[in-house]
């Protein structure tokens, strides 16, 4: 059960980490709403399960899980924006 809910919680920051992570990174994302939830919740998907590796426990409602969700979407975001840029080349 604790998996479960450290997985709702991870979502519920993505929301938000979504939108975070694309106004620190600079430059234009052309993408919609629906993108940046996806793009959040991935990043806090992937920030928290990188969390749980690097310290063998993972508690989903301490900070460092919503530091380590925002830097996740920051690297999803970087290598979207990255990606859409190379693509047009």
């Amino acid at each position: 059960m604790d998996l479960l809910v450290a997985i709702v919680v991870w979502s519920m920051f993505g929301l938000v980490v979504g939108a975070i992570a694309r106004l620190l990174v600079p430059g234009r994302q052309p993408m919609g709403l629906l993108a940046t939830i996806l793009l959040g919740v991935a990043g806090s998907f992937l920030g928290g399960f990188g969390y749980f590796l690097i310290m063998g426990r993972g508690d989903a409602l301490q900070p460092s899980s919503f530091i380590a969700s925002l830097v996740g979407a920051v690297i999803l975001v970087l290598l979207s924006s990255r990606g859409r840029r190379s693509a047009w080349r």
